[in-house]
């Protein structure tokens, strides 16, 4: 019994301080997300391309765009292309700045209004040089495609694209130097959504993860694989500080779990004891 009342007792407090204890909960795990962009579902552009009086090949770029990771990440017409997305007369008039179809040694300036840093190494590059040079080599388009492009990953290196231009002996030598890195961001990022289910504050991890890779990949388009392989040991000490981040990050996940079974096991052994108590009485 008297076991009982103790018990009681300290669930009356916890039910007194009801409102200090959940100011505490939200002060200490707060459970605010890293906010999106919102994606746009409909535009003049996307009405007049889903038409059915488009030519085929045109009718298809909403479909390809709607797969693609701009519009993931609420990129849409205008934003690459520019124009009126709101007015269908002025959608593609030069006053409303559209920009339609680019020639290919438009394609980096174009692309590189957003991936400043990427355009920048590209241009340095041996590949921007040719292309800048010739009008004819890789670029962002030839690469990643246009509107059906995916989220980047190492698998874009690789024989049959590489081998468009020239042998892929040492696009292979560039792939073995980044795939260490690739890898702990990959196992980070995975780590990041565990803890991100478990109602865990992750956003200035997954923001210091988003810079380190961009960082990383804005590098590759230098295609230099003494530069990279230079690079490797401070992108690993970087990884290495936020992965001690995400760490502490599974420390608090386990404590909640443990925190949340206790109350469950207090719960229960309270009903128990009721339960007994009851049929003592009787």
């Amino acid at each position: 019994m008297r076991s009982l009342l103790t018990v009681i007792c300290l669930l009356c407090l916890v039910s007194v301080s009801e409102g200090a204890w959940t100011e505490l909960l939200q002060k200490e795990f707060p459970k605010t997300p890293w906010a999106q962009r919102p994606r746009v579902e409909r535009t003049v552009c996307i009405d007049c391309h889903d038409s059915d009086l488009m030519k085929p090949e045109y009718k298809a770029i909403p479909g390809e765009w709607r797969k693609n990771w701009h519009y993931r990440n609420g990129v849409s017409c205008q934003d690459c292309h520019g124009g009126d997305p709101k007015d269908a007369a002025r959608s593609m008039t030069p006053q409303s700045g559209f920009l339609g179809v680019q020639k290919p040694k438009e394609i980096p300036e174009f692309c590189g209004k957003c991936h400043l840093g990427i355009k920048e190494n590209y241009l340095e590059s041996g590949h921007g040089k040719a292309l800048m040079t010739t009008g004819r080599g890789p670029n962002c388009v030839l690469c990643h495609h246009s509107h059906d492009i995916q989220k980047a990953s190492l698998e874009i290196i690789n024989p049959k694209l590489c081998g468009i231009c020239h042998t892929y002996d040492r696009a292979r030598e560039m792939k073995a130097a980044l795939l260490l890195t690739e890898a702990k961001i990959n196992e980070i990022n995975g780590n990041l959504q565990t803890l991100k289910a478990g109602l865990i504050d992750t956003q200035d991890e997954e923001e210091t993860l988003f810079r380190t890779q961009a960082e990383y990949r804005t590098l590759f388009h230098s295609v230099d694989v003494n530069l990279v392989k230079a690079r490797t040991a401070e992108f690993s000490k970087m990884l290495a500080t936020l992965s001690q981040q995400v760490g502490k990050g599974f420390k608090e996940l386990k404590f909640r779990q443990d925190f949340s079974t206790f109350i469950l096991l207090i719960f229960v052994g309270l009903g128990i004891m009721v339960f007994l108590w009851g049929r003592r009485k009787e």
